[in-house]
């Protein structure tokens, strides 16, 4: 199968869930440009990032048109991630790769075990500024770190922070997803030189459009239910990469 085909059909499943469960398409965005594609990890954190930018941008207007994003706490969670999305990024180049990949990995055994339990919706409740600011800056650092958007941490956290329906907090964390990843993006500025662009732009045009084959998706099929799959998917990748790090 050639490099191209191989980045269409990684990009698909990312968008799909991105577009489905507003999150956990970047983590497997990372290890799929890896060692499907031959990126080295730096490359393969900041291609990621241009494929998570675009493709949440592109989801978040799905979502939006169906009244499915919370606009003000969004916004807030959004910003507060801004400053540590960039600083971050502009870290995680002066860290060792095999550092980096373990982290990386920690944090899809983490998002995995976060996606295997059954997320819940809350009433709605006021915003507590305080505890929304302390989670968006969390994501924001992860975000620019590992070059993941965050979304499998965001929509937990949109749920039992600020009270928002399932929902709702899917098609929100897109927006916070696409801030923290534009703004690690520009940390990263001119360190893009080992990207192959003719593998990323086929791999970010077919993450655009699984991204609105998930939002159908997920308004057909259980959101709990796309979430285990998706986990036991995540895990495997997880266990691979710590393997590969101790090897």
């Amino acid at each position: 199968m050639t490099a191209i085909a191989l980045a269409l059909i990684a990009g698909a499943v990312v968008g799909l869930t991105l577009g489905a469960l507003g999150g956990g398409g970047s983590v497997l965005a990372v290890p799929a440009l890896m060692y499907l594609l031959g990126f080295s990890l730096s490359a393969a954190t900041t291609a990621s990032l241009i494929i998570v930018a675009a493709t949440s941008a592109t989801a978040l207007y799905a979502h939006a048109r169906d009244g499915h994003v919370a606009w003000k706490a969004g916004s807030l969670f959004a910003a507060a991630g801004i400053a540590p999305a960039y600083l971050a990024g502009a870290a995680a180049g002066r860290v060792p790769e095999a550092a980096l990949t373990s982290a990386f990995s920690a944090i899809a055994v983490l998002a995995a075990v976060r996606m295997s339990r059954p997320s819940s919706s809350r009433p709605p409740e006021r915003i507590q500024p305080g505890k929304a600011v302390g989670a968006g800056a969390g994501l924001g650092a992860v975000t620019g770190f590992l070059g993941v958007g965050g979304g499998f941490l965001a929509v937990p956290a949109l749920v039992s922070v600020l009270g928002l329906a399932m929902r709702r907090a899917v098609g929100t964390s897109l927006l916070v997803i696409t801030v923290n990843s534009f703004a690690a993006l520009a940390a990263r500025t001119g360190t893009g030189d080992g990207l192959d662009w003719g593998l990323i732009g086929p791999f970010t045009g077919a993450a655009i459009l699984g991204a609105w084959d998930g939002k159908r998706l997920s308004s057909k099929v259980s959101v709990n239910s796309l979430q285990k799959v998706f986990a036991g998917v995540l895990l495997v990748v997880a266990v691979f990469m710590l393997i590969d790090v101790i090897a």
